[in-house]
């Protein structure tokens, strides 16, 4: 950790000051997005930045994902540092060919010659109870895009050290963040009380600049008997379960999807013998199979059970009946019997 003071943060709060910072230190960063101006932002992220910086670094957009994302790519290119927001994950898509064909190939199809530091926020996930456009996690789609960057944090201190890397990273990244744990880490029990920040070892969050490398894992907890790899409010979730049962498990918070950190990956898996992957996103072609293939073609003389996938189901996001759509205590402990018993 930095050794400047710290202040107790949300994920919210954190992001805004990373975001903050890097107004302040970098002429060349610029904020665009619905709403991100004058209001802050639905999720207030940059609630006072305008103020603060004026309407030619922070500024609102009109409602067209294309043309914000393809705006950003020309700021890029130009030299400048954008950091677009897309309002929620599920607002994406009307950008994907501008992040696929433009910003991901610049380097490439250029010979060098052009970069597109360009990071691309957004809140995706479920937990909030928005419904099925307002909830999807569509990580999976950009790690399978040579040339962008997929970074997901799951605690304030995380947040602003891997954002602030991805906006000084000279390629383009996409930077989402799990809304559901904006405000503090739920424990992923529905009946039960927020876990608030101010008990959490994220909380303790640097007030000035600091950077986490991106494409490095963090251990959250050690174990010899189960690896869990995960990523975003699930490992808060992964954490509450073993927790509750004493599971010896090491839980391995992978923070970056793209690029990976398989070495960390493979050294704990060779360890424990036994792999159990848990995303919220839905199960067919989601990350956990990426990462269950490279587990077994690193791992495969090792492994002591098949790795288990935890995940979404396959179905449509489902508004009321959410919570028993994401991965819970219950599919988790059940897990766990799985592969402790083969």
């Amino acid at each position: 950790m930095s050794d400047a003071a710290t202040k107790t943060m949300n994920m919210i709060e954190a992001i805004n000051s990373a975001l903050d910072v890097m107004l302040g230190q970098d002429p060349d960063v610029v904020i665009m997005g619905e709403d991100v101006g004058y209001f802050g932002g639905v999720f207030r992220a940059t609630a006072g930045l305008q103020k603060k910086h004026g309407k030619t670094r922070v500024f609102d957009t009109p409602i067209s994902e294309c043309g914000i994302i393809g705006v950003g790519v020309g700021m890029a290119a130009y030299g400048l540092r954008p950091v677009p927001e897309i309002q929620f994950a599920d607002y994406i898509y009307p950008g994907l060919d501008q992040l696929v064909s433009e910003a991901a190939r610049m380097r490439y199809r250029s010979a060098n010659d052009f970069i597109c530091p360009m990071t691309v926020r957004s809140p995706f996930g479920g937990g909030i109870f928005g419904g099925q456009t307002h909830s999807q996690s569509p990580e999976s789609l950009f790690t399978h895009v040579c040339g962008i960057k997929t970074v997901i944090p799951a605690t304030p201190y995380d947040a602003k050290g891997l954002l602030i890397a991805a906006i000084e990273d000279n390629d383009p990244v996409v930077f989402f963040e799990p809304k559901r744990i904006y405000n503090g880490p739920f424990t992923g029990y529905y009946d039960r009380p927020v876990e608030p920040w101010s008990k959490h070892e994220g909380s303790a969050v640097p007030e000035g600049h600091y950077r986490i490398e991106l494409g490095k894992a963090a251990i959250v907890r050690e174990g010899g008997a189960v690896t869990v790899l995960t990523y975003g409010t699930m490992v808060h979730v992964v954490k509450a379960v073993v927790a509750e049962h004493g599971i010896d498990a090491e839980i391995i918070d992978l923070r970056t999807l793209l690029p990976l950190d398989i070495e960390t990956i493979e050294a704990s898996v060779k360890k424990t013998g036994r792999c159990m992957v848990v995303h919220e996103a839905t199960r067919t072609s989601g990350f956990g199979a990426e990462l269950s293939a490279q587990v077994q073609e690193r791992c495969f003389y090792y492994l002591e059970a098949p790795v288990e996938r935890v995940t979404g189901f396959d179905t449509p996001y489902p508004h009321s009946l959410e919570w028993a759509y994401f991965p819970g205590p219950v599919r988790l402990a059940r897990a766990f019997d799985k592969i402790m018993k083969d």
